[in-house]
């Protein structure tokens, strides 16, 4: 399944989605289906049970979300069809992917260093550069 976001009007928002032939498209599908989707407000997950699917026409559907983090509400209009799931798309050249497919994983070490480094570093990015 893919999700494409259209475009939002003030408070309803739209969104398209293409699914596979074998997904049930339900209300408890819909509802489990927004429950991963993100409160455009203050980016918390939607609640299975703040989500009430006020309909549907074919493959249109029509969703009241309400966000208990911030108490926010919207209108989804969602647009489910059966359709080839779109291909993904990346930036990288072959090689880079290769490389980066191969390349050691970042562990718990990584991170500290990384903190470390942050945590002192004054935002000078000429002299970190420099061949000095």
């Amino acid at each position: 399944m893919t999700l494409t976001k259209g475009s939002r009007l003030s408070n309803p928002l739209v969104w398209v989605l293409t699914f596979s032939r074998s997904m049930i498209m339900d209300d408890r599908f819909m509802k489990r289906l927004m429950s991963t989707m993100k409160c455009n407000v203050c980016g918390q997950r939607y609640e299975v049970t703040s989500i009430n699917v006020l309909g549907r026409q074919d493959d249109l559907w029509f969703v009241k979300v309400f966000c208990p983090s911030c108490h926010s509400d919207a209108l989804i209009a969602a647009v489910i069809r059966e359709g080839k799931p779109a291909e993904v798309v990346n930036e990288f050249t072959e090689m880079e992917d290769a490389k980066l497919r191969h390349a050691s994983v970042i562990d718990m070490d990584d991170v500290l260093d990384m903190y470390s480094f942050l945590r002192d570093f004054d935002g000078d990015f000429s002299r970190l550069f420099s061949e000095n």
